[in-house]
């Protein structure tokens, strides 16, 4: 009788305990930040029992993160440079990589605007000091406005007045805070900023500024992962993304 209580007492405790979180481990472009908070909110209130620790840097060292070892599920580039990359050295499961928006790269300046430039061109000129730019090596949005800049003979004479940042989202700051006369980020992040940060032109690339997310090959859970990326590929999910400015693509 001890025995059958003792049990019956061990099952109301096990129900009354609620099942662990599982945890799943997205890291993404910090262009993404606001984005994919929002989607993670939605997604969890979709699925109680599961916890997304957001990861968000640029897309280089995020890469190189997921290269040294760190436990990541699902990855998200702001270029196709690192996924490519990713998934050559092995660490992206191909089968699941997908472009699911795209972005575009803009010039953008502090509100006030008091080196008074107007276009690319104008970032020559004796007024304007500093112009903020990701590290081309690292930053996807850096490595496309270099390009640009390389494009029409820009890019040395610019040079002595870059200041290099480590996510496109630290640009954004050196603007916001006008601590840059002007920067390349871009249009979702000087939307984010529209109060102090304004947009002069929209640069045209070569190739497109398209993100691809992927499932890595050591995620804890891939069909967790591939839940989430589904997720975020749907309606609901795209929705949320066109919301912040991002396009399909």
């Amino acid at each position: 009788m001890m025995k059958k209580m003792l049990i019956s007492l061990l099952l109301v405790v096990a129900m009354a305990v609620p099942a662990a979180a599982k945890d799943l481990t997205v890291s993404a472009a910090a262009s993404l930040t606001d984005a994919f908070t929002a989607i993670g909110k939605k997604f969890e209130a979709a699925n109680p029992d599961v916890k997304i620790l957001f990861n968000f840097a640029a897309s280089g060292p995020l890469a190189k993160q997921i290269e040294q070892g760190a436990p990541v599920d699902v990855f998200a580039s702001a270029n196709p440079k690192w996924m490519n990359t990713m998934v050559e050295k092995g660490f992206i499961d191909a089968s699941t990589r997908a472009d699911f928006v795209k972005n575009d790269l803009v010039l953008a300046v502090p509100m006030a605007n008091k080196a008074k430039v107007a276009k690319v061109e104008d970032l020559t000129g004796a007024a304007v000091k500093v112009v903020a730019i990701g590290t081309p090596e690292s930053v996807p949005a850096g490595q496309y406005a270099k390009k640009y800049l390389e494009k029409h003979n820009l890019f040395g004479t610019l040079e002595k007045k870059f200041v290099f940042a480590e996510s496109v989202r630290q640009v954004l700051d050196y603007l916001r805070r006008a601590e840059a006369d002007a920067g390349f980020v871009y249009r979702t992040d000087a939307y984010k900023e529209k109060e102090a940060v304004a947009i002069l032109q929209s640069l045209p690339l070569d190739e497109p500024v398209t993100y691809p997310i992927a499932v890595t090959k050591g995620a804890a859970d891939a069909a967790l992962a591939r839940k989430f990326m589904e997720y975020v590929r749907s309606p609901e999910g795209m929705a949320v993304l066109e919301g912040f400015g991002f396009q399909k693509p």
